[in-house]
């Protein structure tokens, strides 16, 4: 039998402002508020009801187009669209429980790393948290563990994928040329997979260095790559012929994936949530390809041949993982004479500043925490749930002894500082063409938003030390200067004061 999957990647940057909470207007998004405001009603609402059925009978509907493919949305998205669009929200939480039913008990939903950073540029207690609090945010809004994990921009590394493997994740998706190399069940050797490639039609295991093991789907690169830049435009006819024709004729059961930005749907492509429904609806119409998701597919078709991973790749980077590191030349095209040399001194400055946070971090949180770092795995609690027993309860869990109230609000201040430095990471900040853009000013909040905390509540400065280094990071915009002057002078509403943290949610004692 032919099995096809459809998966969408639905993701934005945390954009909030870190001193108010709230997401400042963004003219280039005009008429809306912001980008989270615009995409949510071209994309996110929209395949969550993609209009009337052509034919139909009056008033019939497509169902969320959520619940017939694979998807992952970002926690930090879903936060915001928990506040800002409940009923997209409960929309997308609904069709994971629909596709439950549909798909033999397996929903559709994939866990995603936290705030989307890349996860083999970073430092393994990074990556760690950021798988964990992944997994916890999906709990918390999905009420089920998570079966897969979408790495952001598919970035990998043997360590993260042993990361997943010990915390219970059972596959993640890849693009084909992550494959190294790959070897049929009982054969010996090993083929090269840039001379005799992965068949994406199959799943694969990967067996890691301490004897775990995690299933590897890669996704069909060519399809993937004509919907995610233009086929959408030939309408749901062409789109169901051209998944259908891609399957091989062999008797044996084969799978076809597809893998794109989620918004593709809608926002990249005006209009292709209504095409992806109409195509869906062609192709349960014909009975063949079965529509299926990643976990059903996996549970009923193991995998047999095992394959090893290309390190340090991604899906939207031709040199590895420069596009976050180096002036590799990937970049969205906008401004073809721009360059981005300014990304590895940004990362570089970066990088300074959270090692300096976690020597300062571990120390005084040391004094309250009996293990500051497992404190901060399990802290994702108190940032989904803002009920001051869930503050308190949390504590009496950690601390190393009972906490005084002053003791209580530097702890939550150490853990809040902790989250800023993970904040900083988030990858659009590297992503797009200039480190004054929307996204680099954003991380370069978080950081000025860590560096304050260190300041008020620890009394320990290392705004000086980062401003020097942001120096080599320079725009290709010459009133932007570098990346030190956007730091200083991009001062948004609220960054003289103190952002009500956890620490205004501690009971006051009597």
């Amino acid at each position: 039998m032919n099995y096809l999957c459809i998966h969408g990647h639905f993701y934005q940057p945390p954009r909030e402002n870190p001193w108010t909470g709230a997401i400042d207007p963004q003219e280039s998004a005009l008429p809306f508020h912001d980008w989270n405001e615009r995409i949510t009603a071209e994309c996110y609402a929209a395949n969550a009801d993609p209009g009337a059925r052509p034919g139909g009978t009056e008033g019939e509907r497509f169902p969320a187009n959520y619940a017939r493919m694979s998807f992952d949305f970002g926690p930090t998205l879903l936060c915001w669209l928990e506040q800002h669009a409940p009923g997209v929200y409960r929309a997308i939480l609904e069709a994971d429980r629909d596709s439950r039913e549909r798909f033999s008990g397996h929903g559709s939903a994939l866990a995603q790393a936290y705030n989307h950073m890349i996860l083999p540029l970073a430092n393994r207690r990074d990556k760690r948290t950021q798988v964990i609090w992944g997994i916890r945010d999906f709990e918390h809004r999905f009420g089920r563990s998570p079966e897969g994990m979408w790495l952001p921009e598919t970035a990998v590394d043997s360590e993260t994928l042993e990361i997943l493997a010990r915390d219970s994740i059972h596959f993640t998706v890849l693009s084909p040329h992550q494959a190294w190399r790959w070897r049929p069940a009982g054969e010996r050797e090993w083929r090269d997979g840039a001379r005799d490639p992965v068949d994406p039609r199959r799943p694969y295991e990967a067996r890691l260095p301490t004897g775990h093991r995690l299933a590897l789907f890669f996704y069909d690169g060519p399809a993937s790559h004509a919907i995610a830049f233009g086929e959408l435009a030939a309408g749901s006819a062409q789109l169901a012929r051209r998944l259908s024709d891609r399957f091989s004729g062999a008797t044996t059961d084969e799978l076809i994936s597809i893998a794109t930005d989620g918004e593709t749907y809608g926002h990249h492509h005006r209009g292709g949530h209504h095409v992806l429904a109409g195509a869906l609806d062609a192709i349960e119409r014909a009975g063949s390809p079965r529509l299926t998701n990643y976990a059903e597919y996996l549970a009923s078709h193991p995998p047999v041949d095992q394959v090893e991973i290309l390190e340090n790749t991604a899906w939207s980077c031709a040199h590895g993982l420069a596009r976050w590191s180096e002036d590799c030349g990937c970049s969205t095209g906008e401004h073809p004479e721009w360059n981005q040399a300014w990304r590895s001194p940004l990362r570089s400055a970066l990088d300074w500043l959270r090692d300096r946070l976690a020597e300062l971090y571990e120390i005084r949180a040391g004094d309250l925490f009996a293990d500051p770092w497992a404190a901060r795995d399990d802290s994702i609690e108190i940032w989904l749930d803002d009920n001051p027993d869930v503050v308190r309860r949390f504590l009496a869990r950690h601390a190393r002894r009972p906490l005084g109230q002053a003791e209580q609000a530097l702890a939550t201040e150490l853990l809040d500082l902790q989250r800023h430095a993970m904040l900083m990471y988030t990858s659009c900040g590297w992503f797009f063409d200039d480190v004054g853009g929307l996204e680099g000013r954003q991380i370069l909040r978080y950081a000025r938003r860590a560096v304050q905390i260190a300041q008020q509540a620890l009394g320990v400065s290392f705004e000086e030390g980062l401003l020097e280094r942001l120096e080599g990071a320079r725009s290709n915009v010459p009133e932007r200067g570098d990346a030190r002057r956007i730091f200083e002078h991009d001062v948004p509403a609220g960054a003289g004061g103190r952002f009500a943290t956890t620490a205004a949610r501690l009971p006051r004692e009597a």
